[in-house]
């Protein structure tokens, strides 16, 4: 039996899931103990496997009359601690809601249930010309669900947006075990309060999400990568906004300065190539439906980045080119976590501060003794700053000093018109740092939505809201 639930409340899950979708055992009480967050764990009771909403609405349900706390899990694969079951009680897992419900070709529009993983998700609709471009690095194992929770980004939201730009309707389960539909299969919505757009983002603490429309775009035809190398990471910042000048949007627009290279290939097993004068490289994608317009934007980027220092330009044209160059930037985050004890913060800026942005980082690392290694959606402003624990750090200086060193970074951030996250979400870790982004008035409205959505605070507690002294 799962310490702190009653055996009887254990036999009530297995009524209404089936004993097979209920867990004590070890081994995925281990699994669902931790996500990509650092090397926290907290373990859960249980473990529960429901396959549809009314399964979720029945466990609700239990949970809610029994005061028993749930963690929605998805994944796993979240940077801010989200998924972490905080107060042990249940971990929700969607793992198997995992169908693709419908594919509507002449709506553009794809109905799912949380538990698909984006990769397969993006593949299903690329068979029928289409496509979903969220992409988190963590594309091929995170589920949508988990990216609705965190209204996830990645390479290719600077030209399309995050998750929240293509969720129409949503279908959620309350604490409570209420269903609830929110938004509609349409572009244009103005009914009511946006319940949708509330839901998405709000990282599991509102409801647990069952059901997923979302909107597509035909498929782009061509494209093309740039690899831009240049001798400052500072220059290689400034760059970035001044393609935007130029009048040229790209699909992606990353950064990563020359120690998260030398992890990435570390990781991989490649050679770093990289002439040594190389201190940062801009990896900047083009697409569309036209090859001509294409090549006629990759020369104006190459002038304007020629300006600002670059070295000499790589073009990959072909999608096997393109994958190999994509392939340590998306693997940094992994990179990082397999090789040392690390605190990743998301911190996300106007794009024309981030030179300013990662100025201070390093300004920052210097005064309190850390070693950072920083990348990100630069065309987003959106800096990924890995603050390595180093054999010189103490523990006492990991535990005590670092995090005075990240409320530094985030109160520069904010000054310089930014916030704290870009697409990690707050979760467990970034939550005692809102009052630098919110006021108490704020954060006491954000409290008061909670609560209307979660009277008794079972659902994915301890999450987003600092620290009551």
């Amino acid at each position: 039996m799962a310490t702190g639930i009653s055996a009887l409340v254990i036999q009530e899950f297995c009524k209404v899931l089936g004993p097979e979708a209920v867990s004590t055992s070890s081994e995925i009480l281990e699994a669902y103990s931790h996500d990509y967050t650092e090397d926290l764990r907290f373990f859960p009771f249980v473990v529960l496997f429901p396959t549809t909403t009314q399964e979720v609405s029945e466990v609700m349900k239990i949970c809610f009359r029994e005061k028993i706390p749930v963690t929605p899990a998805g994944a796993r694969t979240g940077l801010s601690g989200g998924s972490l079951p905080v107060k042990g009680g249940v971990a929700l897992s969607t793992s198997r809601m995992n169908q693709i419900l419908e594919i509507d070709e002449r709506n553009l529009q794809v109905i799912t249930q949380p538990g698909v993983i984006t990769q397969v998700l993006q593949d299903a609709v690329e068979e029928k010309g289409l496509y979903y471009p969220p992409d988190p690095s963590s594309k091929g194992s995170c589920f949508i669900g988990g990216n609705v929770a965190e209204s996830a980004g990645g390479l290719h939201a600077v030209k399309y947006g995050l998750t929240r730009d293509f969720v129409l309707a949503l279908e959620a389960v309350l604490m409570d075990g209420s269903i609830i539909r929110t938004g509609a299969r349409v572009l244009k919505n103005s009914t009511g309060y946006n319940l949708t757009q509330l839901l998405v983002g709000s990282e599991g603490t509102l409801a647990v999400v069952t059901e997923i429309a979302l909107k597509l775009i035909p498929k782009p035809r061509f494209s093309l990568l740039l690899q831009v190398p240049f001798d400052s990471a500072f220059e290689a910042c400034e760059a970035v906004s001044e393609v935007f000048r130029a009048g040229i949007t790209p699909s992606a627009l990353e950064f990563m300065e020359r120690d998260a290279i030398k992890f990435g290939t570390a990781y991989l097993g490649l050679p770093d190539t990289l002439p040594e004068s190389v201190q940062a490289v801009l990896l900047i994608e083009l697409d569309g439906q036209h090859q001509s317009v294409l090549f006629d934007d990759a020369e104006q980027v190459a002038a304007v980045v020629e300006k600002r220092g670059a070295g000499e330009i790589l073009i990959a044209t072909s999608k096997e080119e393109q994958n190999h160059l994509f392939r340590v930037r998306r693997c940094l985050g992994e990179a990082v976590k397999g090789t040392t004890i690390y605190k990743e913060e998301d911190a996300v800026v106007p794009r024309a501060e981030l030179a300013r942005l990662l100025s201070k980082v390093k300004e920052t690392g210097q005064k309190y003794g850390f070693q950072s290694v920083c990348y990100g959606h630069a065309g987003d402003g959106n800096l990924h700053i890995n603050i390595i624990k180093t054999p010189d750090l103490s523990a006492h200086q990991w535990e005590t000093d670092i995090p005075y060193a990240i409320r530094d970074i985030f109160q520069y951030t904010v000054r310089l018109g930014g916030t704290l996250s870009g697409e990690h979400g707050i979760g467990l870790v970034q939550k005692n740092y809102m009052d630098i982004a919110f006021s108490d008035k704020e954060l006491e409205l954000m409290r008061q939505i909670k609560q209307v959505f979660d009277p008794a605070g079972l659902l994915n507690p301890a999450k987003i809201f600092p620290d009551r002294e």
